[in-house]
């Protein structure tokens, strides 16, 4: 396919060799305007704003992907095969699952367990198993020890639905799962495919267990700004 693509209105070496995808467009305007410098909006297709500009000298792109699995699917699947993006860092909200997690720690996904069948397509003779790119997370997890933040690093629940009606979810937790979002398996599975490097950074923005309040769409949107920051440094 040709660029630019139906979702993406950007010319070919429009994006960095790093994209930061928080799911929410707000989110990805407000990383570019406070983080970034010399900012050059670069896709607005559907509201979907893509940024690149400056963190620190290191040249960055940041762009929303959108709830949900199929979402990001096409996003980082544009990105990684037409835009020639090498690394992409989901940085998003997810609910915790473990009782050691509190608002606002940050949760670095070395996997994701799914209950989607995104895998399908790939026509696997057996269950695949979507992992972080191990250069992303080591890297990531240094550097949140010398930023001094509280993170844990473990698998993450990638589920296809919000509202469950099966109200499983909080099952994952026997299995050591820290927190449920949506995006992160297929974009493992993506950066896998294109031989590409992936990793999810996310904020819990609230308990599955029901143990503190969840912050607003505003907080998430705006306060969020350690992972933020973190996300930047591990940019290449």
């Amino acid at each position: 396919m040709a660029v630019p693509t139906p979702h993406n209105s950007a010319k070919v070496g429009d994006f960095a060799k790093t994209v930061l995808m928080p799911g929410d467009p707000k989110r990805a305007k407000f990383i570019a305007e406070n983080f970034l410098t010399d900012i050059t909006l670069v896709n607005d297709v559907r509201g979907v704003q893509g940024y690149t500009g400056y963190y620190k000298g290191k040249r960055v792109s940041v762009m929303a992907s959108g709830m949900g699995m199929p979402s990001i699917g096409i996003y980082s699947y544009e990105l990684f095969h037409f835009y020639g993006v090498e690394n992409i860092i989901r940085v998003g909200s997810a609910g915790a699952l473990h009782p050691d997690l509190h608002i606002r720690d940050i949760v670095l996904g070395m996997g994701a367990c799914t209950n989607s069948n995104y895998a399908r397509q790939f026509e696997l003779p057996g269950t695949y198993a979507p992992i972080a790119s191990y250069k992303l997370l080591k890297k990531a997890a240094d550097t949140a020890e010398k930023m001094g933040l509280r993170y844990m690093v473990g698998n993450v629940f990638s589920s296809d639905t919000f509202y469950d009606d099966s109200m499983s979810t909080v099952e994952w937790q026997k299995m050591g799962v820290l927190a449920v979002e949506m995006e992160s398996a297929a974009l493992y599975m993506n950066a896998a495919r294109a031989g590409k490097n992936a990793l999810c950074i996310c904020t819990i923005s609230d308990s599955i267990l029901g143990k503190e309040p969840e912050t607003t769409a505003e907080e998430r949107e705006k306060s969020f700004t350690a992972m933020m920051e973190l996300a930047l440094e591990v940019a290449e």
